[in-house]
């Protein structure tokens, strides 16, 4: 798909992190950008630095995981614009669940699914159906990540299974539209290589009291330069790949009609095949011994 001023772009969870770069490398190439989030204040600056850039810029407060606040959000981007063109489904929260599966709080569960997979499907249902019947050309990204797209993550287990849950998602919608000729394509993105310096390590900070823990958390929360400082102090080398880049993964990936925005690395290429080769030789799964001896 050819990207082309006067295009329109909607990205969710675009107050910060990969959203708010995915929407300035948008607006860069002169596309008009909605930005949906939920939290205002965040979205509100995000918006008026765009604004400030000589974007074009339509803003709203969306709780992803509220079914009709995406459908309400497809009704007023089409009012603003009259179009949508491309579609990025990339808001996202990490659970916050603690100890092993059995152990974790049920509203872990709901709320990571509320948002990183039925948000997902929200948007897929909310523009989709739009976006065939103007027979223009399109494209949907939908956010995945390593932890759970590529390989299970057993020590981060319920965001693990929202993003592989997303993969499948995605490679379903793919072959939907293949089916239907359609003009609109669909990739899934893998951000990385490496850490990202973005939001999610704070999402507790937006989460719905309609899935409030049951029980009080064992351990706060631990920020990202917690956890950076924690890894450094341990002698492990920590790098992070800049949200523009992966931005700029997005832009091509549309234009060369790619499903698998996956970037290149080692590690993760490690994991695809250790992963493959234990389910084509019917073994157990030798590439998780890491995380048993934890």
């Amino acid at each position: 798909m050819e990207l082309e001023a006067g295009q329109v772009a909607v990205v969710t969870g675009a107050a910060g992190g990969i959203g708010l770069a995915m929407a300035r490398r948008f607006a860069a190439e002169g596309l008009k950008v909605v930005l949906a989030d939920v939290e205002e204040g965040a979205l509100e600056k995000a918006a008026s630095a765009l604004r400030s850039d000589g974007a074009d810029v339509h803003a709203r407060v969306v709780d992803v995981g509220a079914r009709e606040q995406v459908l309400e959000l497809a009704e007023s981007a089409y009012a603003a614009y009259g179009a949508v063109h491309v579609l990025c489904n990339n808001a996202g929260v990490g659970s916050g669940a603690e100890g092993r599966m059995w152990e974790h709080d049920p509203n872990d569960w709901a709320w990571a699914f509320a948002v990183n997979v039925w948000g997902v499907f929200h948007g897929v249902q909310a523009f989709v159906p739009r976006m065939l019947a103007s027979g223009e050309p399109g494209h949907v990204v939908n956010t995945s990540s390593g932890d759970g797209g590529i390989a299970p993550l057993p020590t981060a287990s319920v965001y693990a299974v929202t993003k592989a849950a997303v993969v499948t998602m995605t490679e379903s919608l793919y072959a939907h539209l293949k089916a239907e000729h359609a003009r609109v394509g669909a990739s899934v993105l893998f951000p990385g290589p490496h850490m990202l310096r973005t939001g999610l390590w704070e999402s507790h900070r937006n989460r719905p009291a309609r899935y409030a823990k049951q029980r009080p958390r064992r351990t706060p929360y631990r920020s990202l330069g917690q956890w950076e400082a924690a890894m450094r102090q341990a002698g492990r080398e920590v790098r992070f790949t800049p949200v523009e880049e992966v931005a700029d993964l997005v832009v091509d990936g549309i234009r060369e009609g790619r499903f698998w925005l996956l970037p290149q690395s080692e590690h993760s290429d490690e994991q695809i095949r250790a992963r493959a080769a234990s389910m084509l030789d019917r073994a157990n799964p030798s590439y998780l011994e890491s995380f048993i001896l934890d």
